[in-house]
């Protein structure tokens, strides 16, 4: 696929490798601010992660949410592509070298060489003009701050930020862990650049002796002492170490994810660095909070992830937001869809699942007890707060009418009122399936009677016929009553 423009880019969601998406079709310069939170397997110890590995491994970035990396094939690509005499990197592929001849090849060094190519393609892609900011935890930031100043330049390092939060503490030999660091580098000192002066909160002490007045340095008297103007003062400018909150569970922002970053952390980073209608990418996009921020803030914005849950949650969100993201890379016709589920039932089933309003796919994609993925509604119409559930299950192969058995008996378990089926391909009008889904009888809701069981597949999904549900209630997933 050609390269986009940067116009095109808007509201576009990639599904597939980022290094793969920046390669082909994100163009050189494009882009004004990047947020990435790659994933790391940060409660994993050292032991683990700087175990020798030999052998060929899955490629470094796997088809399915894994922060598990392993040096293979890839990692080797990798590394030789950065030593190339074409090298978009050379000084990130000689730091690499010397830290696979210091450490060896395992996890940790494997994760390095998938990030190194990347950071090289996303310094690529932006502006002069734009900034980046790198989201980590302290296990690997120190490594991935070399690899920052061997791509970016030491002299674009602009700031350490930390990011600080509380939870629940966990009894152990050590201090408490309650932070993550966001690496903030810009692409070209030599170019004018944003950033939006934010501020925090004066302190105690300074209003209660100065109050909200703007305050000023006065040398008259020959000596630096503080003065005070008629402006009101708009507080003191941020500083780097940020104290917010992780979401709630019973926060309505929460949706499920398990790294979900709070919407708070990502608007101050867009506010700071970016201007209305500037381009905001993430190649790790997740759940999508940086897509949710920067169309909050009148930004245009794209998003790239590995896996089809993540660019479904996404979608829902920004429906949320009455905004339509474009999706490249998922399937357009039962050819692709095919070919999906051949490649990864796991992936299939959570694009699947994501083609019904409200349902949302189980977040680890494991299963659970013969239920996909979920949908809650209100049972006494819009608005009410009596939740119910519908339900949902996946077969991209061949059913019978055992498959429908096990299937209501799960929905009964799981407490749910309305369940649906889904199959890559339609049943035949013949097919057992149709009668034990009649047999579970209809279920009144509010004001009108729903088929407990209803039968639906890809193929109607491409021929524009949808299941007869109850609105979902949203994102949120409320306390059933």
């Amino acid at each position: 696929m050609a390269m986009m423009t940067p116009d095109q880019l808007h509201g576009t969601l990639f599904y597939g490798d980022n290094l793969t998406v920046l390669r082909e079709q994100i163009p050189d310069e494009s882009v004004d601010l990047i947020y990435l939170d790659p994933p790391f397997k940060s409660n994993a110890t050292y032991n683990i992660l700087f175990r020798d590995e030999s052998g060929d491994a899955p490629p470094s970035q796997i088809e399915a949410f894994d922060d598990t990396w392993h040096w293979g094939a890839d990692s080797e690509r990798a590394l030789a592509e950065l030593l190339s005499a074409d090298s978009p990197a050379p000084q990130s592929g000689q730091l690499l070298e010397s830290l696979v001849r210091a450490l060896g090849r395992n996890q940790m060094t494997a994760y390095l060489a998938m990030m190194s190519v990347r950071l090289a393609e996303l310094r690529r892609v932006l502006k002069p003009s734009g900034s980046i900011y790198l989201h980590c935890d302290p296990t690997a930031g120190h490594s991935l701050k070399l690899l920052l100043d061997s791509i970016f330049g030491p002299e674009r390092f602009q700031n350490e930020i930390i990011w600080r939060y509380r939870r629940w503490p966990a009894k152990q030999k050590r201090f408490q862990r309650m932070h993550d660091t966001i690496f903030f580098y810009t692409k070209d000192t030599d170019s004018p650049r944003v950033f939006n002066q934010l501020y925090e909160d004066l302190p105690p002490s300074t209003l209660e002796r100065f109050g909200t007045r703007r305050q000023v340095a006065d040398f008259s008297s020959g000596h630096r002492r503080p003065g005070q103007t008629e402006e009101e003062s708009p507080g003191a400018p941020m500083a780097d170490v940020w104290e917010i909150g992780i979401i709630a569970p019973s926060a309505r922002e929460r949706v499920g994810y398990d790294t979900q970053k709070p919407l708070r952390l990502l608007r101050r980073i867009i506010e700071a660095s970016s201007d209305p209608g500037d381009i905001v990418l993430d190649p790790f996009c997740g759940c999508g909070t940086a897509m949710v921020a920067a169309e909050e803030l009148g930004r245009r914005w794209c998003g790239i992830d590995i896996t089809h849950l993540a660019i479904g949650l996404v979608e829902d969100r920004l429906r949320e937001l009455n905004t339509e993201a474009r999706v490249i890379g998922a399937p357009q016709d039962m050819i692709s869809a095919r070919d999906l589920a051949r490649r990864s039932a796991l992936q299939f089933e959570a694009w699947a699942i994501t083609r019904l309003a409200g349902f949302r796919p189980n977040a680890k994609q494991t299963g659970d007890g013969g239920i996909d993925g979920r949908m809650h509604f209100a049972k006494n119409g819009e608005g009410g707060r009596d939740y119910g559930r519908a339900v949902a299950q996946v077969k991209s192969g061949s059913v019978n009418r055992g498959d429908l058995d096990a299937f209501v008996t799960a929905l009964d378990r799981d407490d749910a009122q309305l369940g649906v089926f889904i199959t890559l391909e339609a049943l035949g009008p013949r097919h057992g399936a149709h009668a034990e889904a009649a047999r579970a009888g209809t279920v009144r809701i509010g004001d009108r009677d729903y088929e407990k069981i209803q039968l639906w597949s890809i193929e109607d999904w491409f021929a524009g016929r949808r299941p007869e549900l109850p609105a979902p209630v949203g994102m949120q997933q409320p306390r059933l009553i």
